[in-house]
C-alpha cells in the first residue's frame, strides 16, 4: 500500500522557488553586479554594498547549490525522507542566519534614537 503524505510533498515543492529564488540573487550579484540586494536591513542596503558582494554572493549561491542538490538526490531515489529533510531544513535555516548575521554586521552598530525630552529630566 503506498501512502502520500501531502506535507512531505510540500516541503519538497517548496525547494524549488526557494532555490531559485537564490540562485537568482547569486547571478545578480556575481554577473550582473546588482548590490541592491546585499545584506538587506529594513529593505535597504548598506552604503558599501560592494563590499560585501562577495559573502553574499557565497550565501546565495552555497546555499541555492546545496538546495539543487538535495532535488536531484530526492528525484533520483537517493536518500531517504529523514536525511533529504535533514539537509534542506538545515541549509534554509543556516542560509536565513547568516544572511541576517552578514546585514547586521555590514550596517554596523545602529545609533540610538533620540529620545522626545518630555518625560521631564533636563
Amino acid at each position: 500500500m503506498i501512502t502520500v503524505y501531502p506535507i512531505k510533498i510540500l516541503f519538497f515543492l517548496v525547494l524549488f522557488p526557494v532555490a531559485f529564488f537564490w540562485l537568482r540573487r547569486a547571478w545578480r550579484i556575481g554577473v550582473q553586479r546588482d548590490f541592491s540586494e546585499v545584506a538587506l536591513k529594513n529593505g535597504e542596503p548598506p552604503r558599501d554594498a560592494q563590499r560585501w558582494a562577495p559573502y553574499e554572493l557565497a550565501i546565495n549561491l552555497v546555499g541555492g547549490g546545496m538546495l539543487v542538490g538535495v532535488i536531484g538526490a530526492v528525484l533520483m531515489g537517493w536518500v531517504a525522507y529523514e536525511d533529504w529533510v535533514a539537509m534542506a531544513g538545515t541549509t534554509l535555516w543556516m542560509k536565513i542566519l547568516l544572511s541576517f548575521a552578514l546585514a547586521r554586521h555590514a550596517h554596523g552598530m545602529a545609533q540610538p534614537k533620540a529620545r522626545a525630552s518630555g518625560d521631564g529630566s533636563a
